[in-house]
């Protein structure tokens, strides 16, 4: 399959798992009596309140036609009610389906620079890791190794945050609430996977995830996107007890998409008195960094 077609095909994934989303009532038609087959608006449903005709927003959906206008766009875009993170995602994928975009983001080599890892060290006690474009642990400082007890258990390969949230029995209660942590880890996931969706280590994540944890694989047919840049967290963590943690996410350039994570908590709170438990050495102390065994 060429490349634009390829695209054109990941362009009508969005749209249909969007569609799938909108009931008839949330835009103001009938819902009708007994059950519809199509979860979400039908096609025509769609086109009609997008304002194009039935065959078009087929082949839109298709991945047969990939040059839609900016006017139609919006239409597609207020009939699925997307905001924000949504309607820009539905505006990168129509770019990359078009051609217009000419080259797709450099996979990472997962090679930390000397630099970043010194700025890791400077950041203690605060917890900080650098993260590969879908996720993978590549490096962490101490207190970031022990804000995810498990996770360096794993092979390095496999220290991925998504799948530890997923597979990893700690993963799966360390974050409270766990729900809504893992709902924004796939939707943060999906926005990055847009631009190259057969990237093969998130082929390789995804479908491992999609057999293994049924949750991941309703949610990730749900399509929904987030771009993550910050937020905070809440933990029950086993080492330090209950902990709310606000984070900043950084983009390190030229690296293809890696991005340092930094946690801090307000000075003088219980939550930053756990936080700064997490800098005291364990029993049994790790390397920093992990691709320095």
């Amino acid at each position: 399959m060429a490349a634009t077609d390829a695209r054109g095909t990941e362009l009508g994934r969005y749209l249909k798992a969007r569609r799938a989303q909108v009931r008839p009532e949330d835009v103001g038609l009938p819902a009708g009596a007994g059950l519809r087959r199509t979860p979400g608006l039908r096609r025509e449903e769609l086109a009609a309140l997008a304002g194009v005709s039935v065959d078009y927003y087929i082949r839109l959906e298709r991945g047969r036609e990939a040059n839609p206008s900016p006017a139609v766009v919006d239409g597609i875009g207020r009939a699925l009610r997307l905001r924000g993170d949504g309607y820009e995602r539905l505006y990168e994928l129509v770019e990359l389906a078009s051609g217009r975009v000419g080259e797709l983001p450099a996979s990472s080599d997962h090679t930390v620079r000397d630099s970043v890892l010194h700025m890791l060290e400077s950041m203690s006690p605060l917890p900080a890791y650098v993260v590969s474009r879908f996720n993978r642990v590549l490096a962490a400082n101490p207190p970031g190794r022990r804000l995810l007890p498990g996770l360096w258990d794993w092979p390095r390969e496999q220290r991925n945050l998504t799948r530890y949230l997923f597979l990893h029995p700690v993963g799966r209660t360390l974050y409270e609430p766990w729900e809504e942590t893992v709902a924004l880890s796939v939707a943060h996931l999906r926005a990055v996977a847009g631009a190259d969706p057969d990237d093969p280590e998130l082929t390789t994540l995804v479908g491992e995830l999609v057999l293994k944890s049924t949750e991941f694989a309703r949610l990730w047919e749900r399509y929904d996107v987030c771009e993550r840049g910050g937020g905070q967290k809440s933990f029950r963590h086993p080492r330090v007890g209950p902990m709310t943690l606000t984070y900043e996410v950084m983009r390190l350039a030229r690296t293809g998409g890696q991005r340092m994570v930094v946690y801090q908590a307000p000075p003088g709170t219980p939550d930053e008195t756990a936080m700064l438990h997490l800098n005291t050495p364990d029993d049994h102390p790790q390397p920093v960094h992990p691709h320095h065994p």
